[in-house]
């Protein structure tokens, strides 16, 4: 086992942008894996900060918060606290979670690109858009609409179509149209600002090679792109909701929210140390070439976090360490499909609390992450993964040995005096797999450690029942049931970073006291302290019934017609 005192580490995920409540897909791919990862490598006894905060600039949320007539802030104010809320539900363990909406990311985003005006990375150009001349404003991204050149879908925006997908600029639209006002526009020259990233091409192929962290899918599409050319990229846009642009001359410019919400992870580690008193404290991880930065983000991200965000990093001269590795999953799909809200095509995070308890969730995302290829979530899939998994493998492991232990030894877990060939070898089986699990950990395989971990309940249920604890003499008894209470201690910390309630439930019911993932990873390779009296055994898990599966999803037909009388009221 490889101990990991002493690292510094920081953990991202992608900074949802808060125009909607994350669907849980959106979970899996980024926060729910980011949190898992935090939790192991804080258990491993690294140094972690867990950071992400809400996107909250832009043209979605400026064009929803026009056409409600609202201020764009309040109303992204009152989103972020909505998924700040629910990301506290779903146990997600930030050390911080920000907005960038706010007078540190502000200042520090300015500031910034100010020096990267000054490396020289950055260079203004005349350039055509769009403008409506009945509102008197220009078109950037989704302030447009139109047919789309692609695919003919009547209502692409300005920056994609949401119908095939394709990345768009607005003066690809057939039939453009002002969203606010529907009149067609003009077009219109004006100038705007770059990020010059072909001057720093050859800096990003060689750190690209030079990384063996990476994944091999993120290193073959990103030194593809940099081979066929990479291209400026646009630093600013015309809208009033966003951070005004810093460079000479640009006045009633802000910085396009893209180039802006990514160095988020800089300023968020900078704002949780002027919380705790230490302003400078945040370089000590930034700026230390030994601290490993991973990122959980969906695979269309890569090529901004492997190459733009890199580059950025590069041109602002200030020595920031470099991604040391990318972590992406495939898609989930919901039952085969895209999930989509206008056709409500999957569960979002608010509605699944309302449906089951939280880390039955946890459990089956993990279960069923896409960690090599697609994978869909499915209903069946749910209740297979909490039915058979949860409950009658790490459920009934720890319940029917706790109930023998308070039935044969009145609450205390015995003295072995010695253990046979059989236990040893039962314990030694379950070690090999913690370290499985471990390896599959530190390469952010989640659902791979999972499996590990699962066959450890197995294998703790299959010695239970060839042992037959409950009529062999004591003696005997005590030696498997140490053994078996041993396995449950096993599960209890490996499973705390994926189903940390249920985790913590468990070591408790085991006789500890504190918290199993400060107790840390290295614990689950330890036998259980014999003597240590036990709770009152009690179920851990309940089986989801078929009948029970039909009434979550007439249930969830319900809250969704509950929302729509609320949007429409």
């Amino acid at each position: 086992m490889v101990g990991l005192k002493g690292e510094k580490w920081l953990v991202f995920s992608a900074w949802p942008y808060v125009n909607a409540i994350p669907h849980l897909g959106n979970l899996i791919g980024s926060i729910l894996s980011a949190d898992i990862a935090a939790r192991f490598l804080r258990m491993k006894g690294a140094e972690v900060v867990f950071a992400s905060g809400s996107d909250q600039h832009g043209t979605p949320i400026e064009v929803e918060a026009i056409k409600r007539g609202v201020d764009p802030k309040k109303m992204a104010d009152e989103m972020h606290e909505v998924v700040r809320e629910l990301f506290d539900k779903w146990n997600i363990s930030f050390d911080i979670y920000t907005k960038t909406d706010n007078p540190v990311h502000i200042e520090f985003v300015r500031e910034f690109y100010r020096k990267v005006y000054e490396n020289g990375y950055v260079f203004s150009d005349v350039v055509q858009v769009l403008y409506c001349p009945n509102d008197k404003i220009y078109l950037p991204d989704r302030f447009v609409e139109g047919t789309c050149p692609y695919c003919g879908y009547p209502r692409a925006r300005g920056d994609q179509c949401d119908n095939c997908g394709r990345l768009l600029d607005p003066l690809q639209l057939i039939e453009p149209r002002c969203v606010f006002c529907g009149s067609k526009p003009e077009v219109r020259e004006t100038v705007h600002w770059f990020f010059d990233l072909p001057k720093l091409s050859e800096k990003i192929r060689e750190y690209v090679e030079k990384n063996p962290n990476l994944p091999e899918n993120a290193r073959n599409m990103s030194l593809q792109m940099v081979k066929e050319g990479l291209r400026p990229r646009s630093l600013t846009r015309d809208n009033k909701w966003g951070i005004p642009a810093p460079f000479p001359g640009a006045e009633g410019k802000t910085i396009y929210v893209w180039m802006e919400a990514v160095l988020g992870y800089i300023s968020a580690v900078k704002e949780y140390f002027e919380r705790r008193g230490e302003p400078e404290k945040w370089k000590e991880f930034w700026l230390d070439p030994s601290t490993k930065s991973v990122y959980f983000i969906g695979k269309d991200n890569i090529p901004f976090h492997v190459i733009i965000f890199p580059a950025l990093l590069m041109a602002s001269g200030e020595g920031y360490v470099l991604p040391w590795t990318v972590a992406s999953t495939e898609y989930l799909l919901f039952e085969g499909e895209k999930f989509s809200k206008s056709r409500g095509i999957g569960i979002w995070i608010d509605e699944a609390l309302e449906l089951l308890p939280v880390d039955y969730w946890r459990f089956a995302l993990v279960w069923m992450r896409p960690e090599v290829r697609d994978s869909s979530f499915t209903w069946k899939g749910l209740q297979e993964a909490v039915n058979s998994q949860l409950n009658d493998a790490i459920g009934n492991l720890a319940h029917r040995t706790l109930t023998l232990v308070k039935r044969r030894f009145d609450y205390v877990i015995p003295q072995p005096g010695g253990l046979r060939k059989r236990d040893e070898s039962v314990l030694s089986e379950a070690w090999s797999k913690v370290d499985e699990a471990e390896k599959s950990m530190m390469e952010f395989r989640f659902k791979k450690a999972l499996s590990s971990i699962l066959e450890i309940a197995y294998e703790g249920n299959a010695y239970i029942n060839e042992m037959r604890p409950w009529e062999e003499p004591l003696a005997d008894a005590a030696k498997t049931l140490f053994t078996a209470c041993s396995l449950v201690k096993t599960l209890a910390v490996t499973l705390a970073p994926i189903i940390p309630e249920s985790a913590q439930k468990m070591w408790e019911m085991l006789g500890y006291s504190g918290s199993v993932e400060e107790a840390g990873w290295d614990e689950a390779k330890r036998p259980v302290t014999p003597g240590l009296r036990i709770r009152e055994p009690v179920p851990l898990f309940r089986k989801i019934s078929d009948e029970e599966l039909k009434a979550l999803q007439a249930k969830l037909a319900e809250i969704r017609a509950r929302k729509a009388q609320q949007a429409s009221g």
